[in-house]
């Protein structure tokens, strides 16, 4: 799948994303309360993560990328793997829960570079993974924010999410404890 506005690229994600989507994962935990995980990752260590998503299914991993002239020009043939430019960010939809009765409901969240927030990089990826589960049999998307994050309870009410519960004090980060809001968006 490559989708494309501008000068951005939307694609699966592929093991050639690895060291990136490790390194932008990474800023995430060493910066922000964003994420609970705690210590970074190696690109090795986050491999399960990245097979845990394929191409096709309910589980997805996209990734937002700048368009590089190769990619741009359909003339210059097949884009590689990995065509080159910077990743810009990702979206996924993984499991929500293990226990198979939950198979028709997803998690889903959406990670952005430092350098590339507030340019419709959040937007641009869930419009494209919220189009790739249409045809899937999903029911319902949950995302958990933790608060405060201004930017992506916008994001997240922007496609239809709607607040349904806070968990509060569930993860302590950074010597002090934070909330998660829970969302629901309806899909089937």
């Amino acid at each position: 799948m490559l989708r494309e506005q501008g000068e951005v690229q939307v694609r699966a994600g592929t093991e050639a994303d690895l060291p990136a989507l490790t390194d932008l994962y990474n800023h995430y935990i060493r910066e922000t309360c964003i994420t609970f995980d705690l210590e970074p990752f190696t690109p090795d260590q986050r491999r399960p993560w990245l097979l845990s998503h394929p191409q096709d299914g309910p589980h997805r991993l996209l990734v937002a990328q700048e368009a590089t002239d190769r990619m741009k020009n359909p003339h210059n043939g097949p884009v590689p793997d990995h065509p080159g430019g910077a990743l810009l960010g990702y979206a996924t939809s993984s499991a929500f829960r293990p226990k198979a009765a939950y198979a028709p409901s997803v998690e889903v969240t959406v990670y952005c570079a430092p350098h590339a927030a507030g340019r419709g990089i959040g937007t641009l990826l869930y419009t494209s993974l919220f189009r790739a589960l249409a045809d899937e049999d999903v029911h319902r998307a949950y995302a958990g924010i933790t608060q405060p994050n201004e930017a992506s309870t916008r994001l997240h009410s922007r496609f239809g999410f709607r607040p349904i519960g806070t968990y509060t004090e569930v993860g302590r980060k950074f010597g002090r404890y934070w909330d998660v809001a829970w969302y629901q968006k309806d899909l089937g």
